[in-house]
């Protein structure tokens, strides 16, 4: 299935970090900044940020997480991402 717009987000397809966006590393996890919409986004751990730098390595969200969450935490990943997705930060693969 292939995402076409950023307000349907799809565990099952392949997700990166948008190419308009920059990760600047904090204490608490990191800020994203929106070149486009000037929007900033807090991160609000570590392990999420890892998992957003590290979407791209994987063929779906759904093995990232799978692979780089523990299996407890995988909903609340899985709600992360879903509005890092909505908020641009996040843009699908194609």
């Amino acid at each position: 299935m292939s995402v076409t717009n950023n307000d349907t987000f799809d565990v099952l397809a392949p997700w990166q970090l948008s190419t308009h966006v920059s990760l600047r590393d904090e204490a608490f996890g990191a800020l994203a900044y929106h070149h486009d919409t000037r929007r900033l986004v807090f991160l609000k751990s570590r392990e999420l940020v890892a998992l957003v730098r590290e979407l791209s390595a994987f063929e779906s969200a759904h093995v990232a997480l799978q692979s780089l969450v523990p299996v407890d935490q995988y909903d609340r990943y899985v709600a992360a991402l879903k509005t890092l997705s909505s908020s641009e930060i996040l843009s699908a693969r194609e």
